[in-house]
């Protein structure tokens, strides 16, 4: 019985989806549209693909005068507004991005740098010091002076390109 109540429930489902307005059309870049209204009226005939089976009509007062635009809604399709502010946006965010990527490769053009000079200081084969945790100067032995060397090729290789 339990069953039987789903697969009737499923059934009430898609029958219901058989009955919605369904429009299907092609628009001026070539691309499908499906809506639930009807393709505006610069859509040639040629381009509707699919029709709803079952035609809705509605009953709305016809306003004449500006009132009738704000009323009414606008038949499918492209809002010019919204794909504008949308251009405008990915415009603002590539513009975003170029500034992102200049400023890393800036960074990693400084580093670069900074690793070469100091890699040149450490292949001299002269005595360096650094300053330890108390602040005193420490000459660096020839594992840390290995260590740091190993340190600065790795920045070499990830940053200069």
């Amino acid at each position: 019985m339990e069953k039987f109540r789903y697969l009737l429930t499923v059934l009430v489902c898609l029958v219901s989806f058989q009955v919605s307005a369904h429009w299907q059309w092609l628009d001026k870049d070539g691309r499908k549209v499906f809506s639930d209204r009807p393709p505006p009226p610069e859509i040639p005939e040629k381009n509707i693909l699919e029709r709803p089976a079952v035609t809705l009509t509605t009953n709305t007062p016809s306003v004449p005068g500006p009132a009738a635009a704000a009323s009414n809604p606008r038949p499918g399709g492209v809002d010019r507004e919204l794909a504008e502010k949308k251009k405008k946006l990915e415009e603002a965010e590539a513009t975003r991005r170029k500034g992102d990527e200049e400023a890393v490769s800036k960074v990693k053009a400084d580093n670069c740098a900074r690793a070469k000079r100091a890699r040149a200081s450490f292949d001299s084969g002269r005595r360096i010091a650094q300053v330890n945790e108390k602040g005193e100067p420490e000459i660096l032995d020839a594992a840390a002076r290995s260590a740091e060397v190993n340190r600065l090729q790795a920045i070499i290789d990830s940053d200069c390109n």
